[in-house]
């Protein structure tokens, strides 16, 4: 288990890596509008008054090209800014388009209706909204930007395969996330990862368009370093595409043994959520989720890299952590491990 932190620190900590995100949001979208700015100069769509860049060095080329930068801060700015306007007030919508979650009341669901609404009155806390995606895989995750916005979702596949005790574990786990502003903290990285990669991708094909042009002839004559400015620009959006992608360390494992104690505390139950995981584990796959929401699971089996960028830690591992830690008994539930 990772070195025990205390929790007013953690909070601390998510609230501090979401400002840094919010303010690094821009500085990436100026490395990509710098790159587009590269593209264009190479297929001869700007110019710098005085000189011709057909026949300058690469090194005065780069050069000409930042003095663009002052002029499109404001842009960047004024789009960073649209960008958060529309992620503040749509984010639950994007997720759950991406997901298929749809929102339940009392009505629909009142067993686990119920079981949220006394976790919560027994904290004092807002009740979040209720989410179900229709799928076998079992699952469950929080989102909100705040403890008074949030929302907590699961599978149906969860719902059937979990006694009343493991449910309420889980819900008990994504509340507590709620509670540590972990959920805030994952909303603004899966905003920032899906924007940069969208971005990403769109400037790459018109880097790639207007490579295309370039050895066709289009516009030969432009600009000498073409090839080579083009080639920079790639591989400045490459690396603004790595920097948003390394957001995934911003993420700290640390998150779910947290949310796991947390769960324990509010249920007093450490055996349910240990046979709990051992049943999400045995299927948590849900397919039509992307990369980025899954990094939200309770457990995601995502391990690119040789697990470089593994946001959740081993099942096995917040088991042991939960019987050395929370008393938890080693036989909970073991029939439900999948078999490998």
């Amino acid at each position: 288990m990772t070195p025990a932190v205390g929790l007013r620190t953690h909070i601390w900590n998510n609230n501090l890596k979401s400002l840094v995100l919010l303010a690094g949001f821009p500085v990436l979208l100026l490395l990509i509008a710098y790159a587009g700015v590269l593209g264009a100069m190479a297929i001869g769509a700007v110019s710098v008054p005085g000189h011709r860049l057909g026949s300058e060095p690469l090194g005065a080329q780069l050069i000409y090209a930042a003095q663009f930068l002052p002029g499109l801060i404001p842009w960047v700015l004024l789009g960073a800014a649209i960008w958060f306007a529309i992620a503040w007030l749509g984010y639950q919508g994007m997720i759950d388009a991406a997901t298929g979650a749809r929102r339940v009341e009392r009505s629909d669901e009142p067993e686990l209706y119920n079981l949220l609404e006394n976790l919560c009155i027994s904290r004092g806390l807002t009740m979040p909204a209720l989410r179900i995606i229709e799928t076998p895989g079992r699952n469950a995750f929080a989102t909100g930007l705040s403890r008074e916005r949030a929302s907590i979702t699961v599978t149906r596949g969860l719902i059937q395969a979990l006694d009343r005790d493991e449910l309420e574990a889980v819900l008990a786990h994504e509340l507590t996330h709620v509670r540590n502003y972990d959920v805030r903290l994952l909303v603004i990285a899966v905003i920032f990862v899906g924007i940069f990669s969208l971005l990403a991708e769109i400037g790459a094909r018109g880097l790639f368009r207007g490579s295309a042009a370039r050895m066709g002839g289009a516009r030969r004559g432009k600009s000498g370093n073409a090839g080579a400015l083009i080639l920079i620009a790639i591989v400045i959006i490459a690396l603004a595409y790595a920097l948003a992608l390394v957001i995934r360390f911003t993420l700290s494992r640390r998150r779910e043994y947290m949310a796991d104690a947390g769960a324990v505390e509010l249920t007093k139950n450490p055996d349910a959520m240990i046979a709990a995981l051992r049943k999400v584990s045995a299927s948590p796959q849900v397919q039509r989720a992307p990369r980025e929401v899954r990094q939200m699971f309770l457990h995601d089996t995502s391990t690119a890299f040789a697990g470089l960028f593994a946001t959740h830690p081993p099942i096995e591992e917040r088991i042991k952590a939960l019987q050395r830690y929370g008393d938890g008994r080693a036989d909970a539930q073991e029939d439900s491990i999948p078999s490998v």
